[in-house]
């Protein structure tokens, strides 16, 4: 049974000729697979906030704030949610002639129509924080189209960029794994697990836990939930005024530890990411 039409909204943030960018919620209160879906054109979804699983033939991703995902116009697929909270993702949908010059040949099939071979890749933390800037300027309005448009094709190269990307090669079982350990870590953002914890969630060694994920992955399961809980900051942030506070809730214990670990990601700590995303002056220029 599909979803009610009040548990899935849409807000268009921009559209031009060039691209339109989409906010898409789901408040995700059916577990199962939900009925089979089609995407009108063909598009790059960021998932942000939340978690779900994407069912694509025998291939599931799990979609979340590490990954982008492709989805090729008119190609079936299901939806399910196995985590309570709901989800949000950004779209972003150019046209097939653009997709062609920015994605590499590799990762395009070779017949029929424009699609994409696989399904996700994940994403580096430069990518991250584009699209949480695209998002946040085209929300407060602080991005004029001309500005929207450059800032959305520069995030799609970016995603799709060979150096920039990762694409998981593992066997079914291995990749099961994992996306029972990133479902575990989505759950619960702030909670300081350890490791053991993680692997009798997933009902897994500790050892072959860590070695799995790093090989299927491309990062160490610490590095992986540590982007997690940033992508939520970036998210989170124009909601906030005593980023301390918010930095605390995610798990850090302390602001300068929380500080430390968005620059490091992102290049600039969260109060100056949020002046440039939102326009806000700062605190002494008030």
């Amino acid at each position: 049974m599909a979803a009610p039409p009040s548990d899935f909204a849409v807000e268009t943030l921009l559209e031009t000729p060039t691209v339109a960018v989409r906010d898409v919620y789901c408040r995700g209160r059916l577990q199962g697979r939900g009925a089979e879906e089609h995407a009108t054109v063909t598009q790059l979804v960021f998932p942000y906030r939340g978690a779900y699983v994407r069912h694509l033939g025998h291939d599931d991703a799990v979609a979340e704030a590490n990954q982008v995902l492709f989805f090729n116009a008119g190609e079936g697929y299901h939806v399910s949610h196995p985590l309570a909270g709901g989800d949000a993702s950004l779209t972003v949908a150019i046209g097939d002639s653009l997709i062609a010059e920015l994605a590499p040949r590799s990762l395009l099939r070779d017949r029929g129509p424009l699609a994409f071979r696989r399904q996700r890749l994940r994403i580096d933390a430069r990518t991250q924080v584009l699209m949480a800037l695209l998002r946040h300027s085209l929300r407060a309005d602080v991005a004029e189209p001309l500005e929207g448009e450059s800032l959305a094709l520069t995030l799609a190269r970016r995603a799709l960029g060979p150096q920039t990307t990762h694409a998981a090669s593992a066997s079914p079982v291995r990749q099961r794994l994992v996306d029972r350990a990133k479902l575990v870590l989505a759950a619960d953002l702030a909670r300081r697990w350890t490791l053991a914890e993680i692997a009798s969630e997933v009902g897994f060694s500790p050892v072959y836990l860590t070695q799995v994920f790093q090989q299927v992955e491309g990062l160490p399961l610490y590095r992986y939930q540590l982007r997690l809980r940033l992508a939520r900051a970036l998210d989170l942030l124009a909601h906030y005024e005593d980023l301390s506070h918010l930095g605390l809730e995610l798990g850090f214990s302390s602001h300068s530890h929380f500080s430390a670990a968005f620059r490091a990601a992102y290049g600039r700590s969260p109060s100056e990411f949020r002046r440039v995303a939102l326009r806000r002056p700062s605190a002494a220029a008030r």
